[in-house]
This record gives C-alpha cells, structure tokens and sequence, in this order.
C-alpha cells in the first residue's frame, strides 16, 4: 500500500507517492497567489498527478495523505493558525478542506517536524530510537522523535527550537520576543550584522566568502552566529536527551567547516559534565520535507 506527501510551501507544492521506503513519484506546482481555496485545489490537483505519475508501482490505492505545512497548527481542529507566506491562511480548516478536495483522509504536521521524522527514519538518524533535528536557515525549526512518533506537546508547540531564549535582551525576534536563537544565528540575522558592519547589504553568500576566506570581521559574525547554535543546542539536549542531533539547514550546510567546528566547540563547553550525544549533518537535503510529510500519513496508517 501507498500513501502521498505533500510539502507545503510559500512559493511551491510539492507532492510524491511513497511507498516500500521511497518516493515513486514526484510532482511540483507553484502554490497560488491567490492562497486559501486556491491553494487546497492546486494540491488535490498535485495528488492525482503524483499518483498518475508513481501508476501501478506506486500502488493502486493510497491510504491516506500526509500534509507538512508552515506555521503553528491546530491539530486537533486541522486548522493552520496563520502561515505568513500564503494568503487567507489564518485559522484556515485545511485538513477538512483538502479532504473534501481529494475524498482521502489527511494528516497534519508542521514542516519542521516533517522533516525531522524523515530524517529520524530515513535519514542521518535512522539507526537510533530518539533523535532532535535543528535546521538553520532563514530560520530555526526543528523537532524531537522517538520510536518514529514526533512529539508535538500538550498545545502542538512543541521543539519550537527557534524560539529558545539564548540572549536575553538581545534582538527582537518575528515573534515578538527579544533574544530568541532565531534572531542571532540565522542568515537574516548575520545579514542584518553585516549591515552594520560593512554599512552595506551582504547577503549570506558573499558574507560565507569572506569567512572562508578569512576576513576578520566576517570571522566575528559567522562564529558569533555559530556560537549562539551550540548553546541552544546544549540547553536542548538537556531538555530532551536525544541519542543523536541531526543538523541541517542553509546556514549549517553552506557556511563551511570551520562554522561547524565553532558549533561543536561551543556545544561541548556547555555540555561539560554532561552525555553529550554526537552531531551528525543532516542527509535528505530539499527532500527532507516531502519524505516527511508522506511518513507523517505511513506512520499514522501504519506503514512505518
């Protein structure tokens, strides 16, 4: 049996059938200006082209559909309680929509944890019972999982990682707060650094050029960021004890090794005295999402 993944994102939708372990399929669209309905039809049309596509080897029937979506959900309810980047999605009912949409049974879950489970199951992680994923990129996501279920909390805010307080007083967070992780260690906020170093706008690429390249002053930036990672990953073990972190995103990727090595080190400083478990690159890449969300549906179904 087979179920299908779709990622959601602001600027596309992809969808694939999964089935024995593996994508068979693999459709993308643009996700429609226009949001809201708009954007359930474009996924229910993405559904059947990736069965269409996956045809007998995909399976004949699909048990259900596994949705990973930005922004903090309802799961109870099935709604998504406001996702920025897709117009008309606040309190938007997009479990009962797409079901309508597709005559399949949807499951939710947030994007970030998508991608943890799939790389809990599939991925880096895959030969360990518990493991945490932290992607940094524009942002920080992530979530914990053990024995293939993520674990979301009593209000599904669960692994909010981004949002972890590491410097108090500092700046300003999308959220509202001041000093989250997401506002000192992401690619904005060493772009907004660089800004008021350089006096300049440096995006990550060219600031990353300079820090490999051993310029000073993109050394401070890069390594403060960096630095800021491994203490929040330090108090997040202490909070989950995870058998093995998984770290991915544009930042950890691109920014070279020696923003790793400066992750690690700070990592180990503050978990002197304690088990710290190892830290493993992130291994499913872009795929990560849509293998995610289609684990999300197998997991619930029982194919995983």
């Amino acid at each position: 049996m087979s179920v299908v993944g779709i990622d959601l994102g602001g600027t596309k939708i992809a969808a694939g059938m999964f089935a024995g372990g593996t994508l068979r399929s693999r459709v993308t669209v643009p996700t429609p200006e226009a949001g809201g309905q708009a954007v359930i039809e474009a996924m229910a049309a993405a559904v059947k082209a990736a069965m269409n596509e996956a045809g007998s080897e995909g399976g004949a029937i699909a048990k259900g559909i596994g949705l990973g979506t930005p922004g903090p959900l309802d799961y109870a309810k099935g709604l998504i309680k406001f996702a920025p980047n897709i117009a008309g999605f606040n309190n938007f009912p997009i479990r009962q929509l797409l079901e309508e949409a597709s005559g399949m049974k949807v499951y939710l879950e947030n994007d970030a944890n998508a991608a943890a489970l799939a790389e809990h199951v599939l991925g880096a992680a895959k030969e360990v019972d518990s493991s945490l994923f932290v992607t940094v990129s524009t942002g920080v996501g992530g979530g914990f999982v053990l024995s293939n279920r993520v674990l979301r909390g009593a209000h599904g805010q669960g692994a909010e990682v981004g949002h972890i307080t590491v410097l108090p007083g500092g700046p300003l967070c999308g959220c509202g707060l001041d000093g989250c992780l997401e506002a000192v260690a992401t690619g904005p906020a060493m772009e907004r650094m660089a800004l008021a170093v350089y006096k300049t706008e440096t995006n990550t690429r060219e600031l990353f050029a300079r820090f490999q390249g051993g310029e000073p002053k993109a050394q401070r930036i890069v390594l403060q960021a960096a630095g800021y990672v491994g203490i929040g990953l330090a108090s997040l073990v202490k909070s989950f004890d995870p058998e093995m972190i998984v770290l991915g995103g544009g930042v950890a990727l691109n920014a070279g090794q020696a923003y790793l090595d400066e992750v690690l080190r700070v990592y180990h400083r503050y978990m002197e005295g304690w088990i710290a478990p190892p830290v493993q690159l992130a291994k499913l890449g872009s795929e990560a999402g849509l293998l995610g969300a289609a684990l999300t549906a197998a997991v619930e179904v029982g194919e995983v």
